[in-house]
């Protein structure tokens, strides 16, 4: 066991595959910087590396962790000691860590790369066929075949890595805050039944895992956050005891203050009380944030509970193909142009389909972008002069979409003036037709996979586990409230929900959770009194389908909106010009309603 540190530092260097490069070569300058985490795998990455597999079967991970991020840092990385935690592995950490390795050799540096492995579920599928598993959110039953399947693993594999020595450490699937919790297992010789400390080391993993979305990126008060170009990417100063302060590289822009980090902290997150991970079952809802400096906020108050019996598993599966054409259009009443644009294509294809024979498209989506399109019944007429033409229709057959990418181009010379006839805003271009994945969801009892592997210089560590822990907690509970304030009477001056909160949207499939936080502590209780589930069905409804689940958040003055099937399907299911809900908050933030009256008291 590592002997604990007074402090240590942890920087938050990726979010996500194609994060700028801004965030590893800034971190590593970062005096006393021990470690840099590296998130790649958002729920559909692995569908895009099990495409590169099929192809090479020495492929199926992050290259550009390899070969653009490395290169970059890893002589730095060396030198000053910095190790290195990355799920960059994806489908393949083997081959992975073997690339990382040759890299290391053409440079010259001597740095020992661990993988681990364990997280691959496909052998299980039959036997849940069989018993007839059930999508954790959809209820839908497995499919008949998939591309992937992998277990959502936790932190010990990455701790017993690092004891190991390990400089870099290369997983596959984990869950996204793992990577950060593992490291703090190890500094700080944390057991695995510390369920406050476990809880506390994951909040520092969920706020780093995002990068720059904790340090002013996608931040409600976007216009008060400087130098978007030079963005500070963030990095948490951690205590044994489990809080830390969260700080941004100096001479970088972006802000943190508490209300950036408070964001962060509900982003993707269902029931704060419950927000379960394969460690621990964390709660969130008496965590506080606190500035104690300039760009600096303490983050303390988590706690957890035992850890479930399960993992999560994501298995993803193509279902036929998908095309999406976009034809821009200019000129007076430019939006009724572009939406007659994308009938008459629609229909123009819809009939040559027909005449060769083959089916209709199984779904279709046509939206105009400029017109509000995504607002529904809250949308204002649209004057613009300027607008694009957006359809997305998919089919079991390539070749039926290769013919609609075909005719995508002629609107340009045969429709309305002001038609450019490129039709993926790259003239002449036509639109790729692309296998579309799904994702199914489930849980899976810890004690049917096999322990998982670090392998370090060939040589296999098995990490010991207890699979024993408590029952799965229920995902989501349609149109609960948990509030017993009645709302608001009609009357009043009423004002858009921005005067008084702030807000960010996450998503999980097809779940989106909205997070709206009070700007002034004295007005949560208007805020809670307000904003009910009710209310939010009515300005949101034309998007959510499913349930709506509201749950308090005091420590942050914050309340968490659940919302099932809110996305059209999710990620790349959905057609959606907005399909992970980015948006969401921003829409709910426009709501108009009563103004806070003084307190009485």
């Amino acid at each position: 066991m590592t002997t604990p540190s007074r402090t240590v530092l942890i920087g938050g260097a990726s979010a996500f595959v194609g994060d700028s490069i801004l965030g590893p070569t800034q971190l590593v300058e970062v005096p006393g910087m021990q470690y840099l985490v590296f998130d790649y795998l958002a729920e559909m990455t692995l569908s895009g590396f099990s495409q590169t597999r099929k192809n090479d079967a020495r492929l199926g991970y992050s290259t550009e962790f390899v070969d653009y991020v490395l290169p970059q840092i890893a002589r730095t990385c060396a030198g000053k000691g910095i190790r290195l935690v990355a799920n960059a592995g994806g489908l393949n950490p083997e081959a992975c860590a073997a690339a990382i390795e040759d890299h290391l050799a053409k440079l010259n540096l001597s740095m020992k790369v661990a993988y681990v492995t364990g997280d691959d579920c496909t052998h299980l599928m039959d036997q849940l066929r069989a018993s007839d598993a059930r999508d954790f959110y959809t209820g839908a039953p497995a499919p008949g075949s998939v591309d992937s399947a992998n277990a959502y693993l936790g932190a010990p594999a990455i701790a017993k890595a690092l004891a190991l020595g390990a400089d870099i450490v290369v997983t596959g699937r984990i869950v996204d805050s793992a990577a950060t919790l593992g490291i703090l297992m190890h500094e700080f010789g944390w057991r695995a039944d510390d369920w406050d400390l476990l809880a506390s080391g994951s909040l520092v993993g969920h706020v780093l895992e995002c990068g720059a979305q904790a340090t002013g990126g996608i931040f409600t008060d976007w216009e008060r956050v400087p130098d978007w170009e030079n963005i500070g990417y963030p990095y948490a100063v951690c205590q044994a005891d489990g809080s830390f302060v969260l700080r941004k590289p100096a001479r970088t822009g972006g802000l943190v203050e508490p209300m950036t980090v408070k964001e962060q902290i509900l982003y993707e997150v269902a029931d704060p009380a419950h927000y379960v991970l394969p460690d621990v079952v964390c709660d969130f809802t008496e965590v506080t944030t606190t500035s104690v400096g300039q760009d600096q906020v303490l983050v303390q108050g988590a706690r957890g509970s035992m850890a479930p019996d399960t993992y999560k598993m994501s298995a993803s599966y193509q279902a036929g193909y998908r095309c999406t054409a976009q034809v821009s259009v200019f000129g007076v009443n430019a939006a009724g142009k572009a939406r007659r644009t994308a009938e008459a294509l629609l229909n123009r294809t819809r009939h040559l389909l027909k005449t060769r024979g083959f089916s209709d498209f199984s779904r279709d989506a046509a939206t105009v972008v400029g017109a509000e399109d995504g607002y529904g019944p809250h949308a204002q007429p649209c004057h613009s002069r300027e607008a694009i033409a957006r359809l997305v229709v998919t089919h079991d057959s390539a070749e039926a979409l290769d013919l609609f990418s075909r005719e995508s181009r002629a609107p340009g010379v045969s429709f309305a003036p002001g038609t450019t006839s490129g039709s993926s805003l790259t003239l002449n271009a036509r639109p790729p037709v692309e296998p579309m994945h799904r994702l199914f969801t489930c849980l899976v009892g810890k004690a049917r996979l096999a322990p998982p592997l670090v392998i370090l210089a060939g040589q296999q560590h098995p990490v010991a586990l207890n699979t024993e822990g408590s029952p799965p907690h229920p995902y989501i509970e349609a149109e609960r409230q948990d509030s017993s304030y009645p709302e608001v009477p009609a009357g009043g001056t009423a004002i858009p929900l921005l005067e008084i909160a702030h807000g960010r949207s996450g998503d999980k499939g097809d779940t989106s959770n909205v997070a709206v936080f009070a700007r002034d502590p004295a007005h949560f209780g208007h805020l809670k009194r307000v904003l009910t589930v009710g209310k939010v069905r009515g300005h949101l409804g034309h998007l959510v389908k499913g349930g709506i689940s509201r749950y308090e958040v005091p420590g942050l003055q914050a309340l968490n909106f659940v919302m099932d099937q809110a996305l059209d399907g999710g990620g790349p299911s959905s057609l959606r010009t907005d399909p992970m809900g980015k948006g969401m908050a921003q829409m709910l933030l426009e709501m108009e309603v009563a103004r806070p009256t003084p307190d009485p008291h």
